[in-house]
């Protein structure tokens, strides 16, 4: 079987980074890869090792050329199949080579965002199969497209558990320290998420006098960019935060930083599922994070993390609080976070979901 993936993101970040896990589990199934992405991009790069990568040139959703260009690489190649991987025009691109060559397609979303209209709905009907990564996302493709819940599968995101791993954190502590100029005895709380607003870092940051007066030695790491960073670098200088909050940017080796925290926070207002609540559970640290979206599918509230309800800072802070006053009951939470991953979010275990969908959607067609 010949799958041809296409996914425009420029960087490897949570969705091109779940492209890259199920082409490499994909390869170990015996399946043809074959990827259209961004010329120039991480993306390409990385995956050569597990399929072969045809760099494009794509200029955005409004790129009316990117579908044309796209019908030809599929007359070239000869796919049995498509498969469209998040948004930022890769469903309509891939929606239009479908109904241009008559080639089966399937459609990845990630994000549980309204998306109601005529256009979506002419969108979803050119994919044999919508694939969602939470029981979440998926009933808003329902909603916003008017398709049949059996044609919207669920098949959640991966983690690289070999990559994330609680292993070795003491020396990787060590490293975080020494690189942070900070004390030893820190205790270090992170959060992994772009600087937009529906990441709800003005939550945490509601919450962190409370954190700070009952844990005065803890240290904030935020990992990310975005748009709003620099207001809220500017919100911390003004009040004082310089040495509690540090700004560690986006991490290709997030992997050697996870295992150094005592508790991630997520405090996320919407989220698909979050892929960061599942990495750093692989890594064996507790969760602190908002019951929103696919967030409760990504952990299991009370073993492995602690949920509160969206936007409720004193509730952040009164579980980060607790669970740093409690050394054992956070250490077995990372413990029951990486069994969870291991059980249930494997690459292995997402790259068979799909092959198994591929091999059906393609049976249907023949059928045809």
């Amino acid at each position: 079987m010949k799958v041809l993936h296409v996914e425009t993101g420029r960087h490897l970040y949570g969705g091109a980074r779940q492209v890259l896990w199920l082409l490499e589990g994909l390869a170990r199934e015996g399946i043809v890869n074959v990827l259209a992405c961004a010329r120039g991009g991480a993306l390409a790069a990385a995956a050569s090792q597990f399929a072969e990568v045809v760099e494009l040139r794509w200029r955005g959703e409004a790129d009316l050329l990117a579908g044309a260009r796209l019908v030809r690489l599929v007359k070239a190649c000869s796919p049995d199949l498509l498969h469209a991987h998040g948004r930022r025009g890769a469903d309509w691109y891939t929606a239009w080579a479908a109904m241009r060559t008559g080639v089966p397609a399937v459609v990845t979303r990630r994000v549980d965002n309204p998306e109601p209209g005529v256009a979506t709905r002419w969108r979803v009907r050119r994919y044999a199969r919508m694939v969602a990564i939470s029981r979440a996302v998926a009933r808003q493709v329902v909603a916003d497209s008017g398709l049949a819940p059996g044609l919207c599968t669920v098949i959640p995101s991966a983690v690289d558990t070999a990559r994330f791993s609680p292993d070795a954190s003491a020396n990787h502590r060590a490293r975080v320290i020494d690189t942070l100029g900070l004390d030893r005895d820190a205790r270090l709380v992170g959060m992994v998420a772009q600087f937009i607003p529906r990441k709800g870092h003005d939550v945490l940051f509601d919450a962190l006098p409370a954190i700070l007066e009952r844990h005065p030695d803890t240290v904030i790491l935020l990992f990310g960019q975005g748009a709003g960073e620099a207001s809220w670098r500017a919100h911390v200088e003004a009040a004082g935060w310089r040495r509690s909050v540090r700004f560690v940017g986006f991490r290709e080796d997030l992997e050697r930083w996870l295992p150094t925290l005592e508790v991630l926070v997520h405090p996320a207002t919407a989220e698909g599922l979050g892929v960061a609540l599942l990495e750093a559970q692989a890594c064996g640290v507790a969760v602190v994070a908002s019951r929103a979206g696919g967030i409760p599918e990504a952990v299991v509230d009370g073993e492995t993390a602690v949920l509160v309800a969206p936007g409720d800072a004193p509730a952040l802070a009164g579980a980060v609080d607790a669970l740093l006053a409690d050394d054992a009951r956070r250490l077995a939470m990372g413990a029951a976070g990486r069994r969870h991953v291991l059980a249930q979010h494997s690459i292995d275990a997402m790259s068979g979901a799909y092959a198994r969908l591929y091999a059906q959607v393609l049976a249907e067609a023949n059928d045809d």
